[in-house]
């Protein structure tokens, strides 16, 4: 790509101003190209005939595969032949499903070459999730390895579908690739505001939103999160992510290869703080990004016995606990600087490198996006909803809810793109998250929907009503909590509690699992609204003095589920 063009300049300007906010900010404006596919005008040419490694995967055998930038480049390209071959177009959409192996990133190289929409798709998905996504997805192939096959064959109909491993029935093996030219001649011209990413996200409806972002949205706006990391060229950078979610693209793609940095991940069964630890050192790791609940298990280990310390440290999904960026920056002399994002955009906030670290602050607005605070009535306040100012749009906002042009327009269609999120902002400009405007809550950097797990129980002939809330956990950062309402003439159990946690775990993925049930009444509006706010309430005080309810029940009261 031409040191000329918009996107070089944006870039390089950013990595002038790495450790000058205040000027980063004044002078930064999103690059204006009207034709834009960041793998053929950005990656290909940066990476052919490179030979640093732009890809390591740490395998659960202790195995380290390298792919350099050249390697990928050309890889793509076979990938991408191949693909056209089965009949892989512009426009299509393709589910794809794969943990931590380099086919992953050779195959989202390929599809945006050949102007396909990717949805990624987290492995931990049932077949039921899979069904759901392949219909309202409107996905017309599927790229995934052989466990993923076994659940996607019952579902997956006369789609294409490739295997990275051997397939089943109607599977085309991924090795094919193999035998295709290493050379790619694109079929036409891709727009900056064609789609190229499709994620389902969890929101207060019981089916998932579909966020769709463009050849520009998510490649280039995550110059906003490069700068937040401090990425420079060279950088090994690991991020501890799960393929499938946006954060996965944020570190693990567009935010280090915008920095001509070396992606490290690992593929292992289970997380293993530990063997994460040995790898920061094996590897030199640069910079290392973590979500809170990672944080939390890593300084349950011995800190100071790891010889190499990364260059920066960073945080996002969550707030993190003050004490664990003080616990790390005694062992390091680092501190975790933090970062504030949603799937819809990139990096909206953070603490960029240098800039003062307050722990517990989201940090400030990164180039690119102007952040108010708004009341119900779009008024500027101290404490408020977090919002972007749409005028102008920042290049890194999400195009829309794909189709769902009543919800694009009401997300889109103002001054401002509210985010959900409450906050408060001191004189300084930091920004302090307070909580969530509606009833979606984490869990482990999971996105869970309230209403999702809601109307998994009531089909439980047991369930009249149900009311699931976020129940503070030391590790977890919370976990889903049911508040269960019965049918008339059923008594709670702890028999009955147990077939409702057998009952979710077969129809919700493990990361949605329900870990506390409760049988109660259920606090009501008097339109007959369930309280969510007062048992949400009620929850963390009764956290905070260690007490349980007499009719509560967790899941580790029953070792029959280890079974």
């Amino acid at each position: 790509m031409p040191s000329n063009s918009p996107f070089i300049a944006a870039r390089d300007l950013l990595r002038t101003r790495a450790f000058d906010y205040e000027a980063a900010v004044e002078e930064f404006a999103w690059p204006q190209m009207e034709s834009f596919n960041w793998a053929l005008d950005y990656f290909q040419p940066m990476a052919l005939n490179n030979h640093r490694p732009a890809l390591i995967v740490a395998h659960e055998d202790g195995r380290f595969e390298t792919s350099t930038f050249d390697h990928l480049a050309r890889r793509s390209n076979q990938v991408a032949n191949y693909l056209r071959r089965l009949g892989v177009s512009r426009g299509d959409r393709l589910l794809l499903m794969l943990p931590n192996i380099t086919p992953l990133w050779e195959v989202l190289l390929a599809c945006m070459k050949l102007g396909a929409v990717v949805i990624p798709a987290t492995t931990l998905l049932t077949s039921e999730d899979l069904a759901d996504r392949l219909e309202r997805g409107a996905v017309k192939h599927v790229v995934t390895d052989f466990e993923g096959d076994l659940k996607l064959t019952p579902v997956v109909g006369d789609r294409t579908c490739i295997v990275v491993g051997t397939p089943l029935e109607k599977g085309h093996a991924y090795t094919e690739a193999d035998h295709e030219a290493d050379t790619f001649v694109p079929n036409g011209t891709t727009r900056g505001d064609d789609p190229l990413l499709l994620y389902f996200t969890s929101g207060t409806t019981a089916k998932p939103k579909l966020v769709m972002h463009t050849h520009q949205s998510y490649p280039v706006g995550h110059l906003s999160t490069m700068y937040w990391i401090g990425l420079q060229p060279g950088d090994v950078h690991l991020n501890i992510s799960s393929p499938g979610w946006a954060k996965h693209a944020w570190s693990c793609v567009f935010a280090p290869w915008n920095a001509e940095a070396t992606v490290l991940v690992t593929n292992f069964a289970r997380f293993d703080a530990k063997r994460v630890l040995d790898l920061v050192s094996q590897a030199n790791v640069s910079t290392l990004c973590a979500p809170p609940t990672v944080w939390r298990m890593l300084i349950l280990e011995d800190l100071s016995a790891v010889p190499h310390r990364p260059r920066e440290l960073v945080s996002a999904g969550e707030p993190l606990n003050p004490e664990v960026i003080e616990q790390v920056r005694a062992s390091w002399g680092l501190t975790i600087r933090e970062g504030y994002g949603q799937t819809e955009t990139t990096c909206q906030m953070g603490i960029s490198p240098r800039q003062e670290v307050r722990p517990g602050s989201m940090g400030r607005p990164m180039p690119g996006y102007k952040i108010v605070l708004l009341d119900p009535d779009d008024q500027e306040v101290e404490e408020g909803e977090v919002a972007i100012a749409l005028d102008p749009r920042p290049l890194s906002v999400m195009a829309g809810y794909a189709d769902d042009p009543e919800r694009t327009q009401a997300a889109l269609g103002g001054a401002f793109y509210r985010t959900g999120d409450v906050a408060s902002r001191d004189a300084d400009g930091y920004f302090w998250y307070v909580g969530r405007a509606d009833d979606v809550f984490k869990s482990s950097d999971y996105r869970i929907s309230p209403f999702e797990l809601e109307s998994i129980l009531i089909e439980h002939p047991a369930v009249v009503e149900a009311a699931i809330v976020p129940s503070p956990d030391p590790l977890r950062m919370a976990v889903p909590k049911a508040y269960v309402t019965l049918a008339p003439g059923v008594e709670p159990s702890r028999e009955l509690a147990l077939e409702l946690f057998r009952f979710t775990r077969e129809h919700l993925a493990p990361y949605k699992r329900i870990r506390i049930v409760e049988f109660a009444e259920l606090p009501k509006t008097i339109s007959g609204k369930i309280r969510r706010v007062e048992l949400r309430k009620q929850e963390h005080e009764r956290r905070s003095r260690a007490e349980r309810g007499s009719l509560e029940f967790l899941e580790a009261d029953f070792p029959e589920l280890k079974a």
